[in-house]
């Protein structure tokens, strides 16, 4: 049996990317019924984006992280500004294939201009901070996993108890009713669309640290997202994020074992499958009760 301690450190900085992924689609869906399936391909560009301003142009760090995380913001506000309005009232089926051809273009883009290389840059957060159970732990590491709690947290709070917040949970329930109170529906979409990106952003500088800098493992992290999400129901804000970290350890102790590690990148829809069954089947079980 190998030691799993180091594994289950490392998976709670991955989980964290995970969670906080999950999060970003979750607060899109909710506010407009989007499933944004091209979340992994703006991760992937904006990350890349960073490698070329910081290796190839030479420009400052903070600067270059800065134009990675509004750059993620700002393709994903375009898309929902410009298609946004035409698809809202298809079926949300729909709007989730609709995203497909971002995720074509990003990724066509992507390999025209950086090609199949895989690329690197290191955060100044990469230093050691400390030593647990035998394992060397990065600030990155535990930015990786305090931030997704922190965001998770702020995020529930400003649905709570912001304008903007209320607008996109009332959305979320009646989008027809909200516009008739006189909600500017296309105002709080929008907000949904930037923040959903603002977040995509922040995730492509940590997973490009856990993971690396490759556009195929960049563009998928949007499965293990989607799995988080889903495990989440597509409402739940903690459920969401508790997911993520489940979700990022179980695919971390799996590298520890030779028979099962090349079939880790199946855990999460292993693990998300089987949950919403059963809250599908206790959904069911509580209406036949009613």
């Amino acid at each position: 049996m190998p030691d799993l301690k180091p594994f289950i450190i490392l998976g709670f900085a991955l989980g964290g990317v995970y969670a906080m992924s999950g999060v970003g689609l979750v607060i899109l869906f909710r506010a407009s019924g989007v499933l944004n399936l091209a979340y992994g391909a703006v991760s992937g560009v904006s990350a890349l984006l960073t490698w070329t301003l910081l290796v190839d142009r030479g420009w400052n760090q903070w600067l270059a992280y800065l134009v990675c995380v509004l750059f993620a913001g700002t393709i994903t506000w375009l898309y929902g500004r410009i298609l946004g309005p035409p698809l809202s009232t298809r079926e949300p089926l729909v709007k989730a294939t609709a995203t497909l051809g971002l995720l074509l273009v990003l990724f066509g883009s992507m390999q025209w201009y950086w090609g199949a290389t895989a690329h690197n840059f290191v955060l100044p957060t990469n230093k050691q901070a400390f030593v647990l159970a035998g394992t060397n732990v990065s600030y990155t590491q535990v930015i990786g996993t305090v931030f997704p709690i922190a965001l998770t947290a702020l995020v529930v709070l400003f649905l709570n108890t912001t304008k903007t917040g209320t607008a996109m949970r009332a959305l979320a329930n009646d989008r027809d009713a909200t516009a008739m109170l006189g909600v500017p529906v296309r105002r709080v979409e929008g907000a949904a669309w930037f923040g959903s990106g603002i977040i995509c952003g922040i995730s492509a500088l940590l997973l490009s640290q856990q993971i690396g800098l490759d556009i195929n493992t960049q563009v998928i992290i949007v499965i293990p997202a989607l799995a988080a999400a889903l495990i989440g129901r597509l409402t739940s804000i903690w459920g969401t994020m508790a997911g993520g970290f489940v979700l990022g350890i179980l695919q971390s102790c799996a590298t520890a074992f030779a028979s099962i590690s090349e079939y880790r990148s199946m855990i999460p829809f292993i693990v998300a499958i089987p949950t919403l069954l059963f809250l599908a089947g206790r959904k069911s079980a509580q209406g036949r009760m009613a």
